[in-house]
């Protein structure tokens, strides 16, 4: 999915915009049921819904494996809406005959919602238990509708992000972060990125920055947590879960790898890392800015002892 739920849950008026979207598809499709959806690699989660038809059933919350859902079948690349008008006809779909059958669901319109960046979010929906045909002016008005939900995305998705990364920016790790869990910060400095900069250029500067990030979304991909670029050469991983000095220590130790091999990288560059840890649960009582200057001050200590390591505060 382009936007974590977690994300979408800091976003202002989310719920009620949802809302509203939904009820403008509902005034051009009254006797269907309408529903939002988010879309993963691995799954379809049902935001919001408006029912007319009690008959379906579809609920918010609802998380479906994505491969047993018909929106998997949407052409995402081509941006096309998908119109099953009787899907008791459809012989294509008989593998999806029990998914269906248990939805009551027997006629679909789905449409595609991306982001600016072609990121896949999910779909507006209309579904019925019975057969319907759907008028070309309904799809279109459905695309409209879908369209200007994603501009929405788009802005609230830009006031989180940093625009050259792509990570999570300040604002967003301060507004996220929850004191009653468990976890750890690693404060990220490039080790010797100024130099870069200074000798080939700022463009290569940004490729290395870009580069950075890949990384260490890559290392975040499998674990509980986000990755932020302060500002600089400066990022933070906030990573969820208890974790004593040994698997910090372990952790620190992979997060290195990460910045081992640079072969192929323009002007023969290598970047290493150097990282500043700082452990926090519940007692710290939500106090961030206190937790980034421990992870500093670690960090600090790393670069005093020879970059490219780690200390944990």
């Amino acid at each position: 999915m382009g936007i974590p739920l977690n994300e979408l849950q800091e976003y202002e008026n989310f719920d009620e915009l949802a809302l509203d979207i939904l009820e403008m598809a509902h005034e051009f499709m009254p006797d269907k049921t309408i529903f939002l959806s988010a879309i993963s690699e691995t799954e379809q989660i049902i935001l919001k819904v408006l029912h007319h038809n009690c008959g379906v059933h579809i609920d918010e919350g609802m998380t479906l494996d994505l491969p047993d859902t018909v929106c998997n079948r949407i052409n995402f690349i081509e941006n096309e809406p998908l119109v099953y008008e009787d899907m008791k006809k459809e012989s294509r779909l008989v593998y999806l005959r029990k998914t269906l059958l248990d939805a009551n669901i027997n006629s679909y319109l789905g449409v595609p919602i991306k982001l600016g960046s072609g990121e896949t979010f999910g779909t507006l929906c209309a579904v019925d238990t019975s057969a319907a045909s759907f008028s070309r002016q309904s799809i279109k008005m459905f695309q409209r509708i879908a369209k200007m939900f994603s501009y929405y995305l788009d802005l609230e998705r830009k006031a989180y992000r940093d625009s050259l990364t792509g990570l999570y920016n300040r604002e967003f790790l301060y507004k996220s972060f929850r004191s009653e869990t468990e976890g750890a910060l690693f404060f990220i400095d490039l080790d010797g990125f100024k130099s870069v900069n200074d000798r080939y250029g700022h463009d290569t500067g940004d490729l290395v920055l870009k580069e950075t990030a890949s990384r260490l979304k890559q290392y975040i991909k499998t674990r509980n947590g986000m990755a932020v670029r302060l500002g600089g050469d400066e990022f933070v991983l906030n990573v969820q879960g208890g974790a004593d000095h040994s698997e910090l220590s372990l952790q620190a130790e992979l997060l290195m790898r990460e910045f081992a091999d640079w072969s192929g990288f323009p002007y023969g560059i290598q970047i290493s890392a150097s990282i500043g840890i700082a452990a926090y649960g519940p007692d710290h009582h939500g106090d961030l800015k206190k937790l980034l200057k421990a992870a500093d001050d670690a960090l600090y200590e790393t670069k005093e002892k020879g970059k490219n390591g780690f200390r944990i505060y």
